[in-house]
This record gives C-alpha cells, structure tokens and sequence, in this order.
C-alpha cells in the first residue's frame, strides 16, 4: 500500500476523524490503495500497519442522490451484519462532507478473492470452483431469509409494484441512451410487460448478485457479499434471476464482458435454480421471466456504455467491442421468454 492516498481519500482527515470517533482503532500512519472493480462507488484498502479496513465513498464528483447510496449501505450490512448473512463489520459512517469530500462508511476488511473470470477459477479445479458457486446459491437462499422487519429493514424499500417499477426504469434507461436500432429490444420489453409474475413475499434483494461480488477464502468459504449500493426490498427471484443469466456460457471468445460460466465445475444454471428452490422453500416456475428480465436489463447497461463510447466519454480497452454484444443479450431474452 502507498503512503500516498490515492484520490478522494485524505488520509491524515480520516486519521483524525476516527481518532476522534473510535479512539484507539488506529495505531500508526494510515496508508491506502484503491481496490479495483464494483459499480460506481470507490472503494479503499486502508491500514495502520497492524489492522485494515475498508473505506467506501461516492465516485469524484458525486451528486446529491449519491450520498444517500452511503447511509443505505452502511445501514443494510449493519443490519445484516448480526444474521448468518457474510457482511464486514461496519465500523462507523460519517455524514460530515468535510473530512473526505462526501459521505463515506468505514468496514473491516474481510479476506477472500472476488472471482471475476473462468481464467481466473481455473488454479481452483473443477470441485472447488462446484463449491464456491454452490456456495453463492446457499448464500443467496441465506439472505433472502432474513425477515426484513425483524433485522430493522421493514422500511428499506416499496416492495408493492417492484417489477413494474424495475421494467419502468430500465426501459427509461433505453430511451436516455438510443442512438440506433437494436432489433427486438422493444419486443423483449413489452413481453416483459405483458406477462409480469406474481411476486413471492418481499425479501432483501441484493441487487447485482454474481460472483465477482462475493470473496471466497482458501476453504471455498464464502467471507462477505459485497457492493450492496442497488440493494433494497423486494423479489428475491430477481436476483436469482440475475445469477443464472451470469451462469450462462456465452461462447464469445475475447469478449469484453467476462462470466466465470465457463470455469470447468462450474454448476450449469438448471443445477443452481433446483437447489435454491429445494433450499428456499420457494415457487421458481416463472424464473424464465426473471433471467429474461436480467438480459434485457444487462442489454440495457451495455447499450449505455456503448452509447458513452460513441459520444467519446469512456477510457480503456474493450469499449469498441460491447456494442456487438447487445443483440446477442437481446437475443437470449427473447429465447429465455419463450421457453419458458
């Protein structure tokens, strides 16, 4: 780690607020790295030498709704944190703009490795890496059998009309970033629309549940679900749903949208939908429409940052290349849909 703080991090404001707020966590000079990946918010590695933490805050520059993703955050892993769900200990969240430049939470730092590719599972071989995924689903069946009133969450979201309301947004996110004609996107929407499931009874959603979002430790052991910014109530099949279209083989070769599907062990999605179904308790007969859902809003991601990449506004490798994927993602909706 650097003893020079990387950007958005003072390190010598944040000494001194948690000297001030936890006297005695801190026993030395901090120093800090940034950890790579998540959504939008960064995320810090910071140590005194002895101990290490974790320190989140909104991207350079955030707006006013951003500060909000801070306290929702700290408060859904604070009150996780007590239930067999694997969260960081949350250490303290600060409201003061004035030490960091905008709300932030600190966490203890947990061991374990975010796997983000099939390349990057393969030292693992083929019965640890059946493990770990089996293990995302245990997890998952663990999460959404917490009792959101009894953990202090009963009011963490509008669990009335969610998929209504996630079909509303995501079909809004298409059109703020239309620019060409993507055949059978508005297809797959309007099917979507047409043929809404019942939803079971509310839970905490994650939000982007995959791998790469968990760390798995040298036991396979699952030691905390990270990235909870898009967590709130509502159906727990929407983040089965996700998982399965993330446990899809894709067969694109150099694609810039990396899926660990195709690890060698890795479970296929049939075999982790039968075990969240036998765990939970709960009816995955409409799990079609859910997968379906997750490609279109995926599609709908991936057409933002193209649209992005043809304004000019985004660095590295990789961008000139997910325009191409989309229709494929559209394409699997619309089969998911109609298979089921």
């Amino acid at each position: 780690m650097s003893s020079s703080p990387p950007p958005g991090l003072d390190l010598e404001r944040l000494r001194g607020h948690l000297d001030r707020e936890r006297p005695g966590l801190v026993d030395g000079p901090l120093r800090a790295r940034l950890i790579e990946g998540g959504r939008s918010n960064l995320t810090y590695a910071v140590t005194d030498g002895v101990a290490q933490w974790v320190v989140r805050r909104p991207p350079l520059g955030h707006v006013l709704a951003t500060a909000h993703d801070m306290k929702r955050e700290h408060r859904v892993i604070s009150a996780l944190h007590p239930t067999a769900v694997p969260v960081p200990r949350p250490v303290l969240l600060c409201d003061d703009e004035s030490v960091l430049g905008a709300p932030f939470y600190v966490m203890e730092f947990m061991p374990g490795t975010p796997y983000r590719s099939a390349e990057q599972l393969a030292p693992l071989g083929p019965e640890r890496t059946r493990a770990a995924v089996l293990g995302l689903v245990d997890t998952l069946v663990e999460l959404h059998a917490v009792d959101p009133a009894a953990a202090g969450l009963g009011d963490f979201g509008r669990p009335e009309g969610f998929l209504d309301r996630q079909l509303c947004r995501w079909g809004k996110q298409l059109d703020a970033s239309r620019n060409r004609e993507l055949a059978g996107i508005d297809e797959l929407h309007a099917a979507l629309g047409r043929s809404l499931p019942v939803s079971p009874a509310a839970t905490v959603v994650h939000g982007d549940y995959r791998l790469d979002n968990v760390l798995i430790d040298g036991d396979d052991r699952i030691t905390a679900i990270l990235d909870w910014e898009m967590s709130t109530l509502g159906d727990p099949l929407t983040d089965l749903g996700l998982l399965v279209m993330y446990s899809t083989k894709l067969d694109l070769p150099d694609s810039p949208v990396s899926t660990t599907a195709a690890a060698a062990g890795h479970p296929a999605p049939a075999e982790l939908v039968a075990r969240y179904a036998e765990l939970s308790g709960r009816d995955v007969s409409a799990l079609p429409w859910y997968t379906a859902f997750a490609w279109f809003k995926l599609a709908v991601i991936l057409e933002g940052i193209h649209y992005r990449y043809t304004l000019g506004q985004t660095v590295g490798a990789g961008f000139d290349r997910i325009g191409e994927l989309v229709p494929v993602f559209i394409e699997h909706g619309l089969t998911t849909l109609q298979e089921g």
